[in-house]
């Protein structure tokens, strides 16, 4: 059995890259993505025998082949090679919210070292695209977001713990006042004690193979067709949607097979679908990776405080960064994202029509 050791790089002065990574995994991808070394290695800025080397020095070291090494013939990785890429990005996108947490806890820690006059935040949120790009981005003003990712449920009882400061949570466009939504979430929500800070809106629908081979339309096909779908853990927010539209079209959970198999990212379940382990799941756009979108409903993704944190400094200067035309920029140049009333602090009751006074 081979034995992991997780590392980290300083990088100050380059745009940050995402993830763990590992070298072996890449140079395969990329040889796989070229179809020979020569062209691998003008690609990774290597020399063709360093390319060569280290792959023959990782056969070694592993034990098993890499590439199916034939004179004349395109690079081919092995099954072995294959499998190595697949559970390393599977391993990736189920790990994606605690390797981001990790990382801005690390930043965090870091940053106050540098400068003990930086500003934090510790946000509790559900796993977003859009959240995890603000995240870097508000590094380079010295706000730095301690982001815990976790269910939308989860966020906004740790916001009421005490937990976190903000809280990041997402609903429909627009938000129905009887729904299963308005049941789950208004319970944790108290119009004056909390405001809403505008964000995103975002597309959520379903995600299936490249090219949707099995013209799925909507979830109804799912259900009729039996295929196979790939869930979202209780508790997300992802998973009242799917409650919540299942309940509109009068289809039974018991219908959607795979119903109970859950993945605990929007990447994962994407990659479940890219690797033929399910035939669709439902997830926002930018996760699709190169797979078919099936748009089924706008979202609202809003942060949430406690009035009094509106006064707190940090908070401040994330409402001024959310609407600063740099991030605005960065932001509608995202797959499946608009900005919302970006930094905007809104009334609850305005926002979600869930009361009634």
């Amino acid at each position: 059995m081979q034995q992991v050791q997780l590392a980290y790089n300083f990088n100050p002065s380059k745009a940050q890259q995402g993830g763990l990574s590992n070298p072996m995994i890449a140079m395969l991808q990329t040889v796989a993505q070229h179809g020979s070394i020569l062209a691998a290695s003008k690609a990774l800025g290597l020399s063709y025998r360093h390319v060569w080397g280290e792959l023959k020095r990782w056969e070694k070291e592993l034990g098993q082949p890499l590439l199916v090494w034939e004179r004349g013939q395109a690079a081919q990785l092995t099954a072995f090679a294959q499998r190595l890429i697949y559970a390393e990005a599977q391993a990736l996108a189920r790990l994606a919210p605690q390797i981001e947490a990790l990382q801005a806890e690390l930043e965090r820690g870091l940053a106050l070292a540098f400068d003990p006059s930086a500003h934090v935040i510790a946000l509790h949120a559900s796993h977003d695209e859009a959240l995890s790009r603000l995240r870097v981005h508000a590094a380079k003003s010295k706000l730095h977001l301690d982001v815990n990712f976790t269910g939308s449920l989860d966020a906004l009882r740790a916001l009421n713990d005490g937990r976190c400061l903000v809280a990041g949570f997402h609903t429909r466009l627009p938000a129905q006042a009887d729904s299963l939504a308005s049941r789950t979430y208004k319970p944790l929500l108290i119009p004056g004690q909390h405001k809403i800070l505008g964000f995103v809106q975002r597309s959520q629908g379903l995600i299936v193979a490249k090219g949707n081979p099995l013209k799925i339309k909507s979830l109804a096909d799912v259900a009729k067709r039996g295929l196979r779908f790939v869930n979202r853990p209780a508790g997300t927010g992802t998973r009242v949607l799917l409650d919540e539209l299942l309940a509109e079209q009068g289809i039974a959970k018991s219908a959607i097979t795979g119903y109970k198999k859950s993945e605990p990212s929007h990447q994962a379940a994407a990659l479940a679908v890219a690797q033929g382990i399910a035939d669709v799941a439902l997830g926002i756009e930018a996760a699709a990776q190169g797979q078919a979108f099936v748009p089924l409903v706008q979202e609202r993704y809003a942060l949430v405080c406690h009035a009094q944190a509106l006064d707190d400094p940090a908070v401040q200067l994330l409402a001024k960064q959310l609407k600063s035309a740099a991030w605005l920029k960065e932001l509608s140049a995202m797959v499946g994202y608009l900005p919302l009333q970006s930094g905007k602090v809104l009334k609850m009751t305005e926002t979600l029509p869930w009361w009634d006074f």
